[in-house]
């Protein structure tokens, strides 16, 4: 009772299962398709998150930081800011890429896309506060760096400036011509030194205008920069009399030496003139006589020589030097000896 089957009939089933099998691919595809879309859109959801919790962070870690209480701490801060500016390159950059798929989301308009434009917006806005207070605390570093520094700089003028006071205010003047030679020479280096420094101290004004108003504008800073432009003038004035009396002192010394040279001549004159007897022979007497016109262009010299000590001594007198009695004292007695 076999009965063979319709070939249309057969036809007609495998049209019908291809026909399914192609709208289940279809299907399949589509499937695949809105998955794709939204793990995508998910995706970015995500990196948004993860974007805002990492905006937040960064936002108490400056909310947090201070500026430092002295230069290494803020230098100390300032590389640490260095190295988040260095994250926040990193992460704008990821941050950029983030918002090129939610873009392209977007212009795909596909379901479910609605709430990407105003997520976009929002780590938009929070992203440009985040830079604006790094940009702020960046510039409070910098200004306490400034301070700091400008602090730093002055305390060491004023140390300086006290060690440079303790040797040009001592009373040291030597003990001789040698010494106090020595010692003028030492001065003298002192000196430049002071004068090169003249100009850090005048611009001191001028850097103080360069910090910021809550720094510049504080009463002990003001009372600092006036301190060190007092000492400073101190200094400057002790130097210029020591060097005044070290040039004095080395004059006194110039002048006793020279004192002690005419009375070692006048002595040896005296002895000679003491023991001298008077020749019996015409060619002893002719030798003696002719001594006797030696002494006299002798005489005259050290008699130049003993006006230059009373000029020096009326100089040294009249500028009321110290040892004006003791000066005037060896004077007399050299001009009375003569």
């Amino acid at each position: 009772g076999y009965q063979p089957c319709d070939p249309q009939i057969i036809c007609n089933r495998v049209n019908h299962v291809q026909t399914c099998l192609e709208e289940l691919g279809e299907l399949a595809t589509k499937r695949r398709k809105e998955l794709e879309d939204s793990r995508q859109l998910w995706a970015f959801f995500q990196e948004m998150e993860e974007a805002e919790a990492w905006i937040r962070e960064k936002e108490q870690i400056l909310a947090a930081k201070t500026c430092g209480r002295d230069l290494s701490s803020v230098l100390t801060l300032t590389n640490k800011h260095k190295s988040m500016l260095g994250e926040l390159g990193n992460r704008r950059a990821l941050l950029h890429q983030s918002m090129k798929k939610g873009e392209q989301i977007l212009a795909k308009k596909r379901l479910g896309s609605g709430g990407i434009q105003e997520k976009m917006r929002e780590v938009r806005l929070r992203w440009k506060k985040l830079e604006e207070v790094t940009g702020l605390h960046q510039q409070r570093l910098q200004e306490a760096l400034n301070f700091f520094q400008f602090s730093a700089e002055t305390d060491d003028l004023v140390a300086w400036l006290q060690d440079t006071y303790r040797i040009v205010s001592s009373d040291d003047f030597g003990h001789d011509d040698y010494s106090t030679q020595a010692l003028l020479r030492k001065h003298r280096a002192v000196v430049e030194e002071v004068e090169k420094h003249r100009a850090a101290v005048l611009a001191l004004r001028k850097q103080l205008t360069f910090l910021a108003p809550e720094h510049r504008q504080g009463v002990d800073i003001q009372i600092r920069v006036v301190e060190v432009e007092q000492l400073y003038g101190e200094v400057a004035e002790v130097a210029v009399l020591r060097q005044q009396w070290l040039q004095d002192a080395l004059a006194v010394y110039r002048m006793f030496s020279e004192v002690h040279a005419c009375e070692v001549w006048v002595d040896e004159k005296e002895q000679w003139l003491e023991r001298m007897e008077v020749p019996e022979e015409l060619d002893e007497v002719e030798v003696v006589q002719h001594r006797f016109e030696s002494l006299d262009q002798e005489m005259n010299s050290v008699m130049g020589r003993i006006l230059d000590v009373n000029q020096v001594v009326q100089q040294l007198v009249d500028g009321g030097h110290p040892s004006s009695e003791e000066v005037r004292a060896c004077q007399d007695h050299l001009n009375s000896r003569y």
